[in-house]
C-alpha cells in the first residue's frame, strides 16, 4: 500500500516542521486571552498536541497488507525489546515524551499520574493497531517504552520547573496574592461595628 508524502517518517518530519509557525502563532494567540500565566498554560497546551500527534500519526500508519491480514499481538513483556532496533525504541520512548513534559507543568500531575496516563493512551494505540487491522504488531513493549518514555520526560519537567521556582497551573490553581507588610485582612461580617445606641426600656 502506497502511503504517499503523508506516510513516511520524512514526510511527517517535514510537514511537523512546518507545521511550527503555526503552532507558535497559537501559542500567542491562546497567551492573550488568557490571564494567569498565560505563556506557560499556553506553551503547555500546544506542546503536548504538537509534540504528540506526528508520533502518533506514525504508530497507526498501515503496513503493505493492511486490511488483508488479522491482527497480531505482543504479549511477553519485553520479548521484542532484544531484537527490536535502537531506532525503534527511541521513537518508542519519544511518542509520549512531549505529554510527559508538559502534562506536569499543566495540570500539576505528579510522575505516577503521568505514567497512568501514558500507559492508558499507549493501549488504546495498540488497540487501535489490533481493531483497524493495520499490519502492524500490537506489543506490550511498545507500551512500556510508551509508558517509560513519558515518565522520564516527566521527571526532566519537575526537576527543571523546580529548580526554576516555577510551580504547575491548571484550572484548579488558585492565583496567590502578595501580602503587604503592615496590612490586616478584612475585618470578618459583624467585627468592627460601632455598637448602637442602647434601646431605652
Amino acid at each position: 500500500m502506497r502511503h504517499g508524502w503523508f506516510g513516511t517518517f520524512t514526510g511527517v518530519a517535514v510537514l511537523s516542521v512546518c507545521a511550527l509557525p503555526l503552532a507558535a502563532l497559537t501559542v500567542w494567540f491562546l497567551a492573550r486571552r488568557r490571564s494567569f500565566a498565560p505563556w506557560r498554560t499556553s506553551l503547555a497546551d500546544v506542546g503536548i498536541v504538537y509534540g504528540t500527534v506526528p508520533w502518533v500519526w506514525l504508530t497507526l500508519l498501515p503496513g503493505s497488507r493492511a486490511g488483508q491480514v488479522t491482527g497480531r499481538v505482543s504479549l511477553v513483556p519485553l520479548r521484542d525489546l532484544a531484537t527490536m532496533p535502537v531506532s525503534q525504541i527511541v521513537g518508542n520512548l519519544l511518542v509520549f515524551a512531549a505529554l510527559g513534559f508538559f502534562v506536569p507543568l499543566r495540570f500539576a500531575a505528579s510522575v505516577p499520574r503521568v505514567l497512568v496516563l501514558a500507559a492508558s493512551c499507549s493501549v488504546l494505540v495498540e488497540t487501535a493497531q489490533y481493531v483497524l487491522r493495520l499490519d502492524r504488531v500490537s506489543s506490550v513493549d511498545d507500551v512500556l517504552l510508551n509508558t517509560a518514555g513519558a515518565g522520564l520526560a516527566a521527571l526532566v519537567s519537575l526537576e527543571l520547573f523546580a529548580a526554576r521556582g516555577l510551580r504547575p497551573v491548571g484550572p484548579q490553581t488558585p492565583a496567590v496574592r502578595p501580602v503587604t507588610r503592615g496590612t490586616s485582612p478584612p475585618p470578618r461580617s459583624g467585627a468592627g461595628r460601632s455598637p448602637g445606641p442602647a434601646r431605652r426600656r
